[in-house]
């Protein structure tokens, strides 16, 4: 874990979605943080001392589900599956499909597996996955603004973690997606899905993907926008979290009530066409009852806990 100073900071951004605005002053205690997203290593280990199924094993239960198809009711996780041709990016269903027996050891279903990806962040991890980790490991989850803080590196209000350009002398810092996304994909970062959570440059604390390869689960429930900044600097939030699970919903789904997390840090579908969120203000809704192929987590002890 690397240790991350606490202070103050201007979190979300007014130039880019609506949902990171306002920017609003923040002060956060310090804190240790995982240097990197949990990996496949690291999850197997908890797995085999505890013999713990992820949400993504377990069929679903009829009775939480009213109106499925009694068939869908397997195991499964939605797997990200690229079309041929452009497609309406309105419609994620071209892109996402549920598939029966994906799981954190079968990354992209049934016939896969992650011999060979140890190193990479293991994906395919529901909110209560993330929590069930890091009990075990004596950690906790980030707060969104722990999160957001540490990504930052220290450049704070820099548009990116290394700074204000995307791929600074064509570098590219961070596993994101090129091409017109969801079809093209041009692996000019070397790499067409996860990549080894080290396979890019740490940011000013030493952290590494903390932009890219899987977004990240956080404590806060999700609001569709920040609370407005504090009108007098004696008044800056400390250590904020989100609002209650109950104000919690998308904005784009207000039918749909299910809790969602916050995400951070984006992923390796992030495009310049499409989910423009591979900075550190960029933030995403995601149902607690949810696993995806590029999801995945990190942990935290706050100051004062360190064993």
């Amino acid at each position: 874990m690397v240790f991350v100073p606490g202070g103050q900071f201007r979190m979300g951004s007014d130039a880019h979605y609506p949902e990171e605005a306002p920017v609003h002053r923040v002060s956060v205690d310090g804190f240790w943080i995982d240097a990197t997203p949990v990996t496949n290593a690291q999850f197997r280990a908890f797995v085999e001392a505890t013999g713990y199924k992820t949400f993504a094993e377990i069929p679903p239960r009829a009775e939480d589900y009213p109106g499925a198809l009694p068939h869908m009711l397997k195991a499964g996780s939605l797997v990200f599956n690229p079309p041929r041709e452009a497609v309406d990016l309105r419609d994620w269903g071209r892109w996402w499909e549920f598939r029966f027996g994906a799981d954190w050891r079968h990354p992209y279903g049934r016939g896969t597996w992650i011999k060979g990806l140890d190193e990479h962040p293991v994906v395919h991890i529901a909110y209560r996955d993330a929590e069930a980790y890091a009990a075990w490991a004596g950690k906790e989850l980030t707060t969104e603004a722990e999160w957001e803080f540490a990504a930052r590196g220290g450049l704070d209000g820099a548009e990116f973690a290394w700074g204000d350009e995307l791929t600074p002398d064509g570098r590219h810092m961070a596993n994101t997606w090129q091409g017109n996304f969801p079809h093209e994909n041009l692996k000019r970062d070397g790499w067409e899905r996860t990549s080894p959570v080290k396979a890019f440059p740490p940011n000013g604390y030493g952290l590494y993907d903390m932009i890219g390869n899987v977004w990240e689960w956080t404590t806060d429930w999700y609001a569709p926008k920040h609370p407005a900044d504090a009108p007098k600097a004696c008044c800056i939030p400390e250590n904020p979290r989100g609002p209650r699970a109950d104000q919690s919903y998308d904005p784009c789904q207000p039918h749909i009530r299910i809790p969602r997390k916050v995400l951070k840090g984006g992923s390796h579908l992030c495009a310049p066409n499409y989910c423009r969120r591979y900075r550190p203000a960029a933030r995403h809704p995601e149902p607690v009852d949810t696993s995806t192929s590029h999801v995945g987590f990190r942990c935290v002890v706050r100051a004062g806990r360190r064993a």
